[in-house]
């Protein structure tokens, strides 16, 4: 029985470059899916199902960042290498915090071929970190692969799938701020913003899910004018 062909998307903008690394990656065996944009890639991924992603960082309309990112709140762990230009220390760390491979522009032919390869091999073996599904904080619990929540005296209850991609991002930037248009992009999408009163709300829901007095929230706190900090 013939092994099935590696899927790889391919997200690239400049059109020379995206051909000529196809046909590469083409004649390595690989089934290649292109993409030209940010959100061409994140309806790609979410479409249907990859064995990795060769994304550049410098997208039309939302960076290679973000888009993974976003993914990664999904619960998408398709292993991604990122080819960019932005070569400086933030831009490598934010990279590798949001991906799984990092390559600088201009790159070496061999080197990516050889990258992605092992790219594979380690997301065959196991070897990924997958992020734990299961989080607790003070006397609370949360299962998101379920969407499945134990809050105060113990009461269960059922997340909507916003609600928990809300709260994942909070809760993966424990401590930092998250500003209300990365919730709006991340958790709402790039073509409806909703107000961000909407954002409000489900803080507000929050605190009667985990907080012993919501009027006075310990885990889930407002930073006027910016966003929201979540503390466990």
């Amino acid at each position: 029985m013939q092994e099935r062909k590696k899927r790889l998307l391919l997200v690239e903008d400049e059109a020379s470059l995206r051909s000529s690394l196809k046909l590469n990656f083409e004649l390595d065996g690989y089934d290649v899916t292109t993409a030209v944009r940010g959100s061409e890639a994140l309806e790609r991924l979410r479409g249907a199902r990859f064995d990795a992603v060769v994304m550049d960082v410098m997208l039309p309309d939302i960076d290679g960042f973000s888009v993974c990112e976003t993914i990664r709140l999904e619960g998408d762990r398709t292993p991604v290498l990122f080819l960019t230009a932005r070569n400086t220390t933030a831009d490598r760390i934010r990279g590798l915090r949001s991906g799984d491979d990092h390559l600088g522009k201009p790159f070496d032919l061999e080197e990516l071929r050889l990258r992605v390869a092992n790219l594979l091999a380690r997301a065959q073996t196991g070897l990924k970190d997958t992020g734990p599904d299961q989080r607790t904080f003070g006397s609370n619990s949360v299962d998101f692969a379920s969407f499945e929540i134990i809050g105060q005296g113990g009461a269960r209850r059922q997340l909507t799938q916003r609600e928990a991609l809300l709260l994942r991002l909070l809760m993966d930037k424990e401590g930092q701020v998250v500003t209300r248009e990365e919730i709006l992009h991340k958790v709402w999408g790039y073509d409806v913003f909703p107000s961000t009163r909407t954002i409000d709300n489900f803080i507000v829901a929050f605190r009667k899910y985990f907080e012993p007095d919501p009027r006075s929230p310990r885990h889930f706190l407002s930073i006027r004018g910016v966003g929201y900090r979540f503390v466990p």
